[in-house]
């Protein structure tokens, strides 16, 4: 492997983490489903670019999914479901941005001291891709417990997923059957959730999580 494959591998990776943080900055949900968008487009471009330099075919089948699916159809479906559940644009958050920020730089820096020392064995372009997957991971987490509005923890709950597909990709990638299988079980789990949202909404009028806990007769 070259040193220029290397560097883009690892900016790629690093570009993946960098849109996580602007999706835990936004305050709306239409910037935050553009910013999805480009997540996923980031991470279509990393999987294909390891494609590239793994000589792994599959793996393009793999980076056209992330960009069809995730980079344009679901953000353009999660569009419509706002407009139709009639959403409340901004996004009521548990934290403020400035504290989600610093808790989100501690997750990237434990990723990287767990992850670059259990894997020592491993060559660095992997070691580092699975610590960037690691962060991206703990970063979808982060998003989902400091959100109120299931929508954007359904956001969350996706980057999460991206990150799982990076570490799939970077630790020299997955069978084509497992990739396609875990395709469907997202697009299976979105229709879901989508279905979810709207009994939701026509059930209680808000798809807030700390109004819904009201209705469960737990105030805080």
């Amino acid at each position: 492997m070259s040193g220029l494959d290397f560097d883009v591998a690892h900016l790629l990776a690093g570009s993946l983490v960098l849109v996580s943080f602007l999706e835990l900055y936004q305050d709306r949900l239409y910037a935050l489903l553009n910013v999805y968008a480009a997540h996923a487009l980031v991470l279509a471009a990393s999987v294909a670019w390891q494609a590239l330099i793994q000589d792994a075919p599959h793996l393009y089948v793999t980076a056209t999914i992330a960009l069809i699916f995730k980079a344009i159809v679901i953000p353009v479906a999660l569009h419509r479901m706002i407009v139709r559940l009639g959403v409340h644009r901004e996004i009521d958050k548990v934290v403020g941005v400035g504290p989600a920020m610093l808790a989100g730089m501690g997750l990237v820096a434990l990723s990287m001291v767990v992850m670059l020392r259990v894997t020592q064995e491993a060559d660095p372009l992997t070691r580092e891709d699975l610590a960037f997957a690691l962060a991206v991971v703990l970063l979808g987490l982060l998003m989902m417990v400091t959100r109120r509005n299931a929508v954007s923890q359904v956001v969350g709950f996706m980057s999460l997923e991206n990150g799982l597909v990076l570490a799939a990709t970077g630790a020299k990638g997955m069978p084509l059957v497992v990739e396609i299988s875990v395709a469907f079980s997202i697009l299976i789990a979105f229709i879901v959730i989508g279905i979810f949202l709207f009994r939701i909404r026509e059930r209680f009028d808000t798809v807030d999580v700390h109004a819904l806990d009201r209705f469960r007769g737990e105030r805080r």
